[in-house]
């Protein structure tokens, strides 16, 4: 059985820095501004010869109902209650505050085995104030340097005893557990601008409120993973945070939040972009749609708050509309309307995100493109340039995701840009390669599967 353990403590005292410390990498945002985590995050903790699975959550602080603050409490719980061990973390510098006392003895309520956490110690004042973590009752504070990686030895002896100590229970059979069968996990991003119901999407697809949601623009910060199961298919759906213009973007906040979704993009197979119905494709909302084509990611329009619409047939032809005109790159891309918040038609986006994600993995059989490309030379051969034909020698699919074709061409810089459009729209049409970015690339030289040297018979 795998040891769930998850980050507690009351905002900015070095939470997320110690999860990025222990899952190797950067995935969790660091900033000194409190409050940045809003969602616990998940990763694959590591120290030593242990592995685990690590939450991170939001800062515990005590808040009035229905506000960011109590979502975010409210997420913190959820991590707890997901977690075999707690690592409750207070800043060494500053001390014990009334707040760290008040959720250590939430802790202790809770049942949770907790290890106390001093972060911070880097200087003598740190480690003096680690001696007041044991009026927790929470047992001999471990101190610790998160950002400088100091203490990790003692760290690790104490996560090995209290993993020794955890009751897993009788083991169960369930249908979960069986080993995997399909042919992967289906990495999806949800993406868009502020404020267009993102995060509420996500929690519609999944069937319960893992992420904070709210009126506000920017509540999402991370990008969060969240594992799942459609169906038979495995999904990691990666909640990102929304995109503006970068000149509107001024705070550091803001703008590393960006730098992650730009990053999910790009570890992602499929981009949703969420958009919202009452004003349709934004300057903004085209601009992350051709990000996603650029990336060569396979790209979803998820037409958003469908409930507002007051003139459905009218709105959806607008949308078709501004979609031709403004994103030719990628004729025929599947576009959905739905309500997030009202679970409409989520079944019917999963079903075009599939039919996308196969179509975006295709590869078009060697011999069906060779029929397509003679056929394309005898009947619509490139232009004559200088009163002379300019020979197309052999094309070739070298890749999929996207599908990426190479054409020999003896003076590829020759051939005119509205006939390479035209190979591209053909192959669409021909292969069923519509609403998928599409790469044709053309070199010069000859056939290479030609056979090299001696003379024909």
């Amino acid at each position: 059985m795998t040891v769930t353990v998850a980050i507690i403590g009351r905002p900015n005292v070095g939470k997320s820095t110690l999860f990025n410390r222990l899952v190797g990498k950067h995935i969790a945002i660091v900033e000194p501004s409190p409050g940045v985590t809003r969602d616990w995050k998940e990763g694959d903790g590591h120290l030593g010869d242990l592995d685990f699975r690590l939450l991170d959550t939001p800062g515990l602080e005590e808040a009035r109902q229905g506000t960011v603050e109590a979502a975010m409490r409210a997420q913190a719980e959820h991590g707890l209650e997901q977690a075999d061990l707690a690592l409750m973390v207070f800043d060494a510098r500053k001390g014990l505050t009334p707040m760290d006392e008040h959720f250590s003895r939430w802790l202790r309520e809770s049942g949770k085995p907790v290890i106390l956490i001093a972060n911070k110690c880097e200087a003598i004042t740190g480690k003096q104030g680690a001696l007041e973590g044991f009026s927790l009752g929470q047992g001999t504070p471990i101190m610790v340097s998160a950002e400088h990686g100091d203490g990790m030895g003692v760290l690790y002896d104490a996560l090995v005893d209290a993993f020794a100590k955890i009751d897993f229970g009788p083991p169960e059979t369930k249908e979960d557990d069986l080993p995997e069968t399909s042919d992967g996990v289906l990495r999806m991003a949800i993406v868009g601008r502020p404020n267009v119901g993102k995060s509420t999407l996500v929690n519609g697809l999944i069937g319960e409120d893992r992420l904070v949601t709210g009126p506000e623009p920017g509540i999402t910060r991370d990008a969060v993973p969240v594992d799942w199961k459609y169906k038979d298919r495995n999904v990691r759906l990666v909640d990102t945070a929304g995109l503006r213009r970068r000149s509107n973007v001024t705070e550091k906040l803001e703008k590393l939040s960006g730098t992650e979704t730009i990053r999910a993009i790009r570890l992602a197979e499929v981009a949703v972009l969420v958009i919202d119905a009452t004003v349709m494709l934004e300057r903004q909302d085209l601009a992350i749609a051709r990000h996603v084509v650029d990336e060569g990611r396979a790209l979803i329009i998820a037409a958003n708050k469908w409930d507002l619409v007051d003139d459905p047939v009218a709105q959806l032809e607008t949308l078709k509309d501004r979609l031709i005109t403004s994103l030719p790159q990628i004729k025929g891309v599947e576009t959905v309307t739905l309500s997030a918040l009202e679970g409409r038609n989520l079944g019917s986006l999963m079903a075009a995100v599939f039919k996308t994600f196969d179509v975006w993995n295709k590869r078009v059989p060697t011999g069906e493109l060779n029929r397509w490309f003679s056929n394309t030379m005898e009947h619509h051969p490139p232009p004559a340039v200088g009163g002379r034909q300019l020979p197309m020698r052999y094309i070739t699919q070298v890749k999929s995701r996207p599908p990426t074709f190479v054409l020999f061409a003896s003076r590829p810089d020759k051939v005119p840009a509205s006939y390479v459009r035209y190979l591209e729209n053909s192959l669409r049409q021909n292969f069923g390669l519509s609403g998928v970015p599409l790469r044709l690339t053309l070199r010069a030289g000859k056939n290479p599967y030609a056979p090299k040297g001696g003379k024909k018979s």
